[in-house]
């Protein structure tokens, strides 16, 4: 092979520093073979062409001085871009590979059929540009490859049919927006030995979150067969995200988050006629079955972790399962660069005034909000349709569609994952999109007025009509440090990762009955008791929902313990005080399921809720699957940050029932680190608030039902509405008792409620008080960070006075510390 080493390069003699040489995408491999198998990094083995045999192609065919003359003759405004890019292709198409290249990669070929021990080997063919990967030119999809190449004659062929994909009319558009010359990028062919995983399944992985540039996530999607359905968007793929900190430990499984996705087709080999791979519809069993087992995400999760440390920055990868050797494998790595050129000091949030009719629902990309014209298509070649500032539907989008997206305000498609080319696309362009929205092209029609919201979590939304929405850029430079920890409330796992940039001291609300009622949906006695539902079309609905489990509590256990470690990742190791479910009956009644097993009762409000549902033998079961839940959080994903609430305690009898039925079902306060602390919402918990504290480790005031129990006033009531006041005296003062209470029997005390959010001085009031932790809505956390620091400074200002003039000072000692250090469990 000597004299071929300037036509050709083994992966394995090839490292970062030749992408000069090969191109980004093949030098990458080549690096990872040489420093990352030592790791235990599979990476399929094979061969490039170098940018030195790229010249030499066009250099023997006569080609650089033509294909130059016909790029200049490209009109300013693109208009003649796709007879340009045909005409330059055509070049490419009808030359010859001279014969020291052909017989160059040829060769090579068949001393990789030789090691691999067939006959003729199954190779990928993949372009890679010398100047692809550039963190300013990351473009997903720009070039072709080609999967499933047998034989010298096709191998060729597919090599000439790289180098043109050098020239599609969107690789002309995006070199010609970055100021790359056209006859200055050269372009290397790699020849990697093909992973069969047509016969199992492949996908997309990132090191980083897509959406959020959460750092400690790993994003994993997948679907059945070769992955070229997920990069295409024409499934909608399973997707799974592994916390990174905890891929240490050997004994605890971090997947935070596990979504079963449609696959409704995959893409195997074909063996007839001349093309190499074919879509074929899935199996059912395929359909309701997860491609990946826990161990074999964790494994991927590891290698993400492992090649993103030897980069130094975060990766974009694609990964395949071979289903001969059950073996995993990367087959590509480049760096993410998306996320890591945004401004990392500043967070832009975005918030819907009001809502209109919810239109369709699909995976938000980004999380930003776009409002404007809906604009159908079906083909990129109707872009002569498409107006400037409308909103672009259509089934699926390939980098043929970029010149339009640029266009766009935001784009819906009806098929694709977090990774397919529409979601890259879209962030790389900062537009909003939703993807993967199912009937979009068949729900939304030409010239609609729409509102696509991706500012709500995960979830991305299209509402009917022009909404108002307000967009706000939140400093995070120069924010006081404080002696009172703020804290966030949450409760929506889909949109926990938006707020990590914030510098709060943890969670100190999330609520499990949202991660109950919009992520699970169903009534947990209904999944104990599914054989005795009458309810047909409940039990229909729970099969669907349920369709991955054959044990159908578990999938309640899963869902909830994923969405509470999902909230407690994005915060670990703060604390994040998760309350145990505090649904009204009426509201459990509307979960699927639900109605069977909930009372009709005149007050809900006051009726049976939170505490004295746990012991009930109505719902002990159901208690027993949040216990569960909660277990496997803590243990065995391994999210121990967590500390469990339990709401509306109504006496100290039942705060005894209430510990011993945790006991009883594996969480004990004080083993494993586990923290109880007990809302302070009922008058009775600030009258006897030192028994409550020698059983619970913490308080958290719940202002909305103290102020309604304190002054008799129906929180839900119009008519009493302004009769309801959270900063009443007598609130206050029984506020002020609880945190005296607490102080005196060295136990936590905070506030979830919304007060301190709405209202600066009350915000003030508490820390006159010296309570430990303020909790406030994520959009609030700075105004009320910003406030409470100039009211510990005054107080410190006013204590220095009067310590000055010999006078004892105006407010209580300092409270006691909440945790030994800041944020520390």
């Amino acid at each position: 092979m000597t004299k071929d080493l300037s036509l050709v390069r083994w992966f394995s003699g090839l490292s970062r520093a030749d992408t000069a040489i090969v191109g980004g995408k093949n030098s990458s491999l080549g690096e990872m073979i040489g420093k990352l198998r030592v790791s235990g990094i599979n990476v399929p083995g094979g061969y490039a062409t170098t940018a030195y045999a790229y010249w030499e192609f066009l250099e023997a065919n006569e080609l650089k001085a033509r294909m130059a003359a016909k790029l200049d003759e490209l009109d300013k405004d693109g208009g003649n871009l796709a007879k340009v890019g045909k005409a330059v292709r055509k070049m490419i198409l009808e030359a010859d590979i001279p014969a020291p290249l052909a017989e160059a990669i040829t060769r090579a070929y068949h001393e990789m059929a030789e090691h691999s021990g067939h006959k003729v080997a199954s190779v990928a063919v993949r372009s890679s540009a010398t100047a692809e990967d550039l963190p300013e030119a990351s473009f997903a999809g720009q070039l072709e490859t080609f999967l499933n190449i047998h034989g010298d004659k096709a191998l060729l062929e597919a090599c000439k049919r790289c180098y043109a994909s050098l020239f599609t009319d969107r690789a002309i558009v995006y070199r010609n927006n970055h100021g790359f010359d056209h006859m200055r990028v050269a372009l290397s062919i790699g020849v990697q030995e093909m992973v069969r995983s047509d016969k199992a399944g492949s996908g997309v992985m990132f090191s980083i979150d897509t959406e959020t540039g959460f750092p400690r996530s790993v994003l994993i999607n997948c679907a059945w067969g070769l992955g070229e359905p997920v990069v295409q968007g024409m499934v909608e793929p399973d997707e799974y995200h592994v916390f990174k900190p905890l891929l240490e430990s050997d004994t605890l499984q971090p997947i935070i988050e596990k979504i079963l996705g449609g696959k409704a087709q995959k893409m195997v080999y074909a063996h007839d006629g001349s093309a190499t791979a074919k879509l074929v519809n899935t199996s059912k069993k395929e359909r309701s079955s997860f491609v990946l087992g826990d161990k074999e995400i964790l494994q991927l999760a590891r290698w993400a972790c492992t090649i993103e440390a030897h980069y130094g920055q975060p990766m974009d990868m694609e990964w395949a399962k071979d289903g001969e050797t059950g073996e995993l494998y990367i087959v590509q790595a480049r760096p993410e660069t998306v996320q890591a050129r945004k401004d990392a000091g500043t967070l832009k949030t975005y918030r819907l005034k009001n809502k209109g009719r919810r239109l369709v629902t699909g995976l938000a990309v980004g999380d930003s909000i776009a409002a404007g014209k809906v604009c159908r298509l079906e083909s990129p070649a109707q872009i002569d349709r498409f107006e400037e500032g409308a909103v672009l539907v259509t089934g699926m989008t390939d980098p043929d569609w970029v010149p339009i997206m640029k266009k766009a305000s935001a784009i819906v498609t009806d098929h694709g994952g977090r990774t397919s080319h529409a979601a890259i696309v879209s962030r790389e362009l900062g537009l909003t999109a939703i993807v993967g929205a199912g009937d979009a092209t068949g729900v939304l029609k030409n010239g609609m007025e729409v509102t696509v919201s991706c500012a709500e979590g995960d979830a991305g939304h299209v509402y009917d009509g022009i909404l108002d929405f307000e967009e706000q850029a939140m400093s995070l430079e120069d924010i006081p440090q404080t002696r009172t920890r703020i804290m966030l409330n949450l409760g929506n796992p889909s949109a926990a990762f938006r707020w990590w940039r914030l510098p709060s001291d943890g969670v100190g609300l999330a609520r499990m009955e949202f991660i109950i009622g919009n992520m699970i949906k169903i009534h947990p006695m209904a999944l104990v008791h599914y054989q005795d539902i009458k309810d047909k079309k409940a039990r229909r609905r729970i099969a669907e929902l349920t369709i991955a489990y054959e044990d159908k509590r578990q999938y309640f256990v899963d869902a909830l313990a994923r969405g509470m470690a999902r909230i407690a990742a994005a915060h670990h190791p703060k604390p994040v005080i998760v309350r145990m479910s505090d649904f009204k009956t009426n509201e459990y009644s509307q979960l699927i399921g639900g109605a069977e097993f909930e009372p009709k009762e005149e007050n809900p409000m006051l009726g049976w809720r939170g505490a004295s549902r746990y012991y009930s033998d109505g719902y002990r079961e159901g208690f027993a699957l949040e216990c569960r839940a909660v277990r496997m959080a803590r243990e065995e994903i391994g999210l121990d940050n967590i500390v469990i609430m339990i709401p509306f305690c109504r006496s100290i009898e039942e705060a005894d029932k209430v510990l011993k039925v945790l006991s009883d079902n594996g969480l004990v306060r004080g083993r494993n680190g586990l923290k109880v602390y007990v809302m302070a919402e009922i008058p009775s918990n600030v009258f006897l608030a030192e028994q409550f504290a020698g059983r619970f480790d913490g308080f958290s005031i719940g202002s909305n039902d103290l102020t309604q129990l304190v002054l008799g006033v129906d929180r839900d009531s119009a008519v009493l509405s302004s009769l309801f006041d959270e900063q009443n005296e007598a609130v206050k003062t029984a506020i002020a008792e609880l945190i005296a209470k607490a102080q005196k029997s060295n136990t936590h005390v905070g506030i979830c409620g919304q007060a301190p959010s709405d209202h600066p001085e009350f915000a003030r009031f508490l820390v006159e008080h010296c309570i430990d932790s303020i909790s406030v809505s994520p959009d609030s956390f700075l105004a009320v960070k910003q406030v409470v620091a100039q009211a510990e400074q005054d107080l410190e200002d006013t204590a220095g006075a009067q310590a000055e003039k010999g006078l004892p000072p105006a407010s209580s000692a300092k409270a006691p510390q909440l945790w030994p250090s800041h944020g520390a469990i």
